[in-house]
């Protein structure tokens, strides 16, 4: 049982490479770093402006229905002008642009996923 543990202490500290071991390039590994981080702080980015950012895209889609289709006006939601009271429609620009890179996102991971399994 010694003889094993010496062996692969050995084999540990040894100078001498397997020439069947993987070569890992410190480079590649903190590239892979800085963009899953990068991948994932943009995530985190797109929810939070769809969904929390001034009460989030879904507050926003029955009053706006609410407005189409009956006798509500903008008005009634607080709504007074565009750059100074927008009421619940406060927010409105940057949850509809994490909505249109959502689509955009979805697109192209769409697009890479279908290209990958043709070849």
């Amino acid at each position: 049982m010694l003889s094993k543990v010496w062996i692969w202490l050995k084999d540990v500290f040894s100078d001498e490479e397997d020439p069947n071991e993987p070569i890992y390039d410190p480079v590649h590994i903190a590239t892979m770093l800085v963009l899953t981080i990068f991948g994932i702080s943009i995530l985190f980015w797109l929810f939070w402006a769809l969904l929390v950012y001034k009460g989030g895209l879904l507050d926003k889609i029955i009053p706006f229905f609410k407005v189409i289709f009956t006798s509500k006006t903008l008005a009634d939601f607080g709504y007074e002008g565009y750059p100074y009271e927008m009421g619940i429609f406060d927010g409105w620009i940057t949850n509809i642009v994490a909505l249109l890179f959502l689509f955009f996102l979805i697109w192209r991971i769409r697009r890479i996923f279908r290209h990958s399994i043709k070849l």
